[in-house]
């Protein structure tokens, strides 16, 4: 199955609903940062919820950037969305993988950390971006971008992400699902939501059924009262270039350039986001002089 995202709205115009199938597009981040399972999961679920997130308060070429820096292992994660579906991230730490947790899944709250930040900045194509910041709840991240939403878009909101990873290290699935509670909700409404979620699987375990995400969506609210505003593809996509990393070189100071010239007789250059590696001649840095 492609990967794609689903926005809908309930007809009671209670609810605004979001949910992804990730699977492969995790798998691809997995493959390009060589993660082990617990830095696989971690950064998984980072990527989508701002698969999620992008989805919910982005629009036409607006830009996000979501820094999760937690007390543990893993370290800091970076992930860059648009409003187009596309996104590129990386973790600090790769190559983390810790026993299962008290539940028998994936310990990610253990290599995140349960102290430190989720900031996320949004590029609106104003003069400054606006950058969100909360401290972190509980480390299993869809909680974080649950407390982010509610305290900085000021927006109830219920988040599940999720990741399988395979023995041999490989995605077998991922998923998640964002619901924003919209004005006028009923309270009813609110409380049949919450009871539900509480009974609900995990997306993975759902995604691992055959469901769609249409049909995940289907497990929160009834069928009919459900109208599917858009089916979107999503990838993972790094937007680097030789020519970004020539400007970035140079910004940097003459002095420095002039080493790599006579000392390396070049530079080799590496994307965090994807790992291509772009190389400079002597005497394309001399041009930068």
């Amino acid at each position: 199955m492609n990967d794609y995202l689903i926005k809908a709205i309930t007809k009671d115009d209670n609810f605004r609903v979001y949910c992804v199938n990730a699977t492969e597009l995790v798998q691809e981040a997995h493959v390009k940062h060589d993660t082990w399972v617990t830095s696989t999961a971690a950064l998984g679920r980072t990527l989508i919820g701002t698969l999620l997130i992008s989805s919910a308060v982005l629009k036409g070429e607006d830009k996000i950037t979501v820094r999760l820096q937690g007390d543990g292992p893993a370290g800091s994660i970076i992930v860059d969305g648009n409003a187009k579906g596309t996104v590129k991230g990386y973790i600090q730490e790769p190559h983390v993988s810790l026993d299962s947790n008290d539940q028998g899944k994936i310990d990610v709250k253990g290599a995140v950390g349960t102290k430190g930040m989720l900031s996320v900045t949004k590029d609106q194509g104003l003069k400054e971006p606006f950058t969100g910041q909360v401290g972190l709840v509980s480390g299993e991240i869809a909680e974080d971008f649950t407390y982010y939403m509610a305290k900085s878009e000021q927006t109830p909101s219920a988040i599940g992400l999720s990741v399988f990873v395979q023995p041999d290290e490989s995605v077998d699935v991922a998923g998640g699902f964002l619901v924003q509670t919209l004005p006028g909700a009923s309270e009813q409404a609110i409380d049949e939501l919450e009871e539900k979620l509480k009974d609900m699987p995990l997306v993975s375990e759902l995604l691992r059924d055959g469901k769609t995400p249409e049909q995940v969506i289907y497990e929160l609210f009834n069928e009919d009262n459900v109208k599917i505003l858009e089916k979107m593809p999503v990838k993972f996509e790094c937007d680097c270039s030789k020519e970004r990393f020539k400007d970035a070189l140079a910004s940097i100071d003459k002095k420095d350039i002039k080493e790599l010239i006579e000392q390396n007789n070049g530079a080799e250059t590496v994307c965090k986001f994807c790992g291509k590696k772009y190389n400079f001649s002597a005497e394309e840095l001399k041009e930068l002089l």
